[in-house]
């Protein structure tokens, strides 16, 4: 009985030790690519956007932006947001892809370089510098140092874990069997990365395994190419439920790595003996031999499938069909050289992309109010992008107006731009409001708040005639129109009526015990929003009734 005991002991004290470093080492990773990318400034968008003109500057980009992060499946995430805003093409975004594969290995070749003795000081230097000093900067790089520190240790421990392996016949048997069977190995690879959702950390594993001998490099290879198959998940999670440009590019990256796949299995034996040959030349460790072979493949994967762009787009689009509205986060009607050459016609340009901005508070919420009825996740995503595009919009125009008021302006383009400027922020306000509201409503969902049948009837009586007299004080300032202006100002004497009389019901349903304090809570601050949303309406109206527009 005590020789049963203590193996079952050993058996707990693997797995714990096991799982324990695998959690450390996923936490780490992570938190060491959230230090880095504070570090570098949160401009990755910008940088996926500026620099992704043709597919080879995409692949540059998504290995610079992968390394940056330490994340493949971030890099990827954060391309199918910026295809499905507009932000980026289908082949633009295949590029970046291709290339988040490459940058993923670096982490692979991190691990390879034997630093795990001083990974304790790495850790206590990372701590000091959090918990010591109170400048931003030196506590990115505490968060970096105590990430990649932490990084070792997690592998330390699931290395631990995984040695009394090399004396149970199971798993000897399946190492085996994998070596016999690649495909095996493809599988395992995949199914591991999709519950851990994080290639770095099983490759981390294979390369522990490797380097303690429990699996052959014949065996290991395929359970690599199973890795890059597994981490797709991510970014097919991330589609899920989002645009059809999204879904496409989360498609090609699911494509892209089961065809290299099925390319190198088919060349196992070659790229097995190109991996031993390479060892023996630069005296590879066992950990740097994985590192190497990982990166060679997604090179050659890379390289292989590169000029191949064009027929994925396409095949993609075949593959998932409809068509996508996309929300287009860039400017369509700014254009500098017209600042200095025609300032009149700029502004009239800028009055173009302030139009754009109320168009997009409208839509924005027109769908918050197909998810206050609805439920449905897509529309709240919807709006999230739509406020990302009002954001953005507000940044790109009001810098373009700044740059126009250094001209020499009419007095009428004076009055006009000054309009425009106050325009843009009360716009921008209403896409806050409108988040505010989609807050509110996953709060109500999540909390399981329910509202009666009368304050939901209420509810969307009032957020339809806010919707209309947003988009009325929109069409006033595209048309300049006086008719519409007073219109507006009409219409939200109505909204602030209906919120008095709404609070006053709703007050009366608590006392008679129809709606509970939670429901409240929520109703009274979705009609204040709707409330302040018409105030911001109304501001747009005046700037075109006062004398000075």
């Amino acid at each position: 009985m005590e020789r049963v005991y203590i193996l079952e002991l050993n058996w707990q004290e693997m797995i714990f030790q096991f799982v324990g470093g695998l959690g450390l080492f996923l936490f780490a990773i992570k938190y060491m690519g959230d230090g880095l990318q504070k570090a570098a400034g949160d401009r990755l968008r910008d940088i996926l956007d500026r620099f992704t003109t043709n597919p080879i500057m995409g692949v540059l980009v998504g290995i610079f932006v992968t390394v940056l992060i330490q994340s493949s499946s971030g890099t990827t995430v954060i391309t199918v947001g910026l295809v499905s805003a507009g932000f980026m093409t289908l082949r633009q975004a295949i590029g970046v892809i291709m290339g988040a594969n490459i940058g993923t290995t670096v982490t692979a070749f991190i691990i390879g370089i034997d630093v795990g003795e001083y990974a304790y000081p790495i850790l206590f230097a990372g701590a000091v510098m959090l918990f010591f000093f109170k400048k931003n900067r030196i506590q990115n790089i505490g968060q970096i140092l105590f990430g990649f520190g932490g990084l070792f240790i997690g592998l330390e421990m699931m290395s631990s874990g995984m040695k009394p392996l090399r004396e149970f016949p199971a798993f000897i048997d399946m190492t085996l069997s994998m070596s016999d069977s690649p495909v095996l190995g493809v599988l395992v690879g995949t199914i591991f990365t999709l519950i851990v959702q994080s290639s770095s950390a099983t490759v981390g594993i294979l390369q522990g395994l490797y380097a303690e001998g429990l699996i052959d490099l014949k065996g290991a290879l395929p359970v690599l190419f199973g890795d890059n198959i597994g981490t797709t998940i991510t970014a097919v999670l991330a589609a899920l439920g989002a645009s059809v440009a999204a879904r496409r590019a989360a498609a090609t990256h699911v494509l892209f790595n089961v065809v290299g796949t099925i390319v190198f299995m088919l060349i196992l034996g070659l790229f097995t003996n190109y991996v031993v040959w390479l060892s023996g030349v630069l005296g590879l460790e066992p950990k740097m031999q994985i590192a190497f072979a990982h990166g060679s493949f997604n090179i050659a994967n890379t390289l292989i499938q590169l000029p191949f762009i064009g027929a994925w787009a396409y095949l993609v689009t075949k593959l998932i069909p409809g068509e996508d509205t996309l929300i287009e986060y860039k400017p369509k009607h700014l254009d500098e050289a017209l600042i200095a050459q025609s300032p009149s016609i700029a502004l009239g340009q800028a009055k173009q992309e302030v139009v754009r901005m109320g168009e997009f508070s409208v839509q924005g919420l027109q769908e918050t109010l197909k998810f206050l009825q609805t439920g449905d996740e897509k529309h709240a995503n919807l709006t999230t992008q739509l406020e990302e595009a009002i954001n953005v919009l507000d940044e790109k125009t009001t810098d373009y107006l700044v740059a126009l008021s250094k001209q020499s302006l009419s007095n009428n383009d004076s009055q006009v731009h000054h309009a425009l400027l106050d325009s843009i922020r009360d716009i921008e306000r209403i896409g806050d409001h409108f988040e505010n509201l989609v807050e509110l409503i996953n709060f109500k969902g999540n909390n399981r708040v329910r509202l009666s049948e009368e304050a939901m009837d209420e509810l969307v009586e009032m957020f339809e005639l806010t919707v209309d007299t947003v988009s009325l004080s929109v069409k006033a300032l595209d048309q300049r129109s006086e008719e519409f202006a007073h219109e507006v100002i009409e219409k939200e004497d109505k909204i602030d009526e209906m919120e008095r009389k709404l609070r006053k019901r709703h007050i009366h349903r608590l006392n008679q015990g129809v709606c509970s304090g939670s429901a409240g809570i929520v109703f009274v601050d979705i009609i204040s929003n709707l409330e302040r949303i018409g105030d911001h309406a109304v501001n747009i109206a005046e700037a075109i009734l006062d004398d000075t527009y």
